[in-house]
């Protein structure tokens, strides 16, 4: 049924996303889809890496270890530098389910503490054609 799944990933709190790459991980084994993770990063030094390229090793890395941990035999990265992450993110999400051909977006999600803010999956669902599964804790 799905080819191709999409996971974003914050490489700022890789413990948030548990939930997330356990379903991503299932999914991936039933369906024997590709699985890319996306990572959204600025030009200018972060918190993460000091610069895209770091940022990009950073996020291989971490696909590494998850494939070996989910049980996969790889998982892909495909890591995008933006101008302000903060303001560009659904955008670079929308934009790398295109350039991808993702067909399933599973993303990690938050139990909201506003409720008058837009979700990012939410936007992402309403901005795509494809399925978009959101996963609490």
């Amino acid at each position: 049924m799905f080819k191709h799944i999409m996971l974003p990933v914050d490489l700022a709190h890789p413990d948030k996303l548990n939930r997330a790459l356990q379903v991503t991980g299932d999914l991936a084994r039933h369906h024997d889809a590709r699985v890319t993770f996306v990572g959204v990063t600025g030009p200018q030094p972060g918190s993460v890496a000091a610069s895209p390229e770091g940022f990009a090793q950073k996020l291989a890395a971490f696909a590494a270890i998850q494939a070996e941990g989910l049980g996969l035999s790889m998982i892909e990265t495909h890591p995008v530098t933006v101008p302000d992450p903060a303001a560009d993110l659904d955008r670079a999400l929308e934009r790398a389910v295109h350039d991808l051909g993702a067909d399933l977006v599973v993303m990690g999600s938050h139990i909201p503490r506003r409720f008058d803010l837009g979700s990012h999956g939410g936007r992402v669902a309403s901005h795509t054609d494809v399925s978009v599964m959101l996963v609490r804790g």
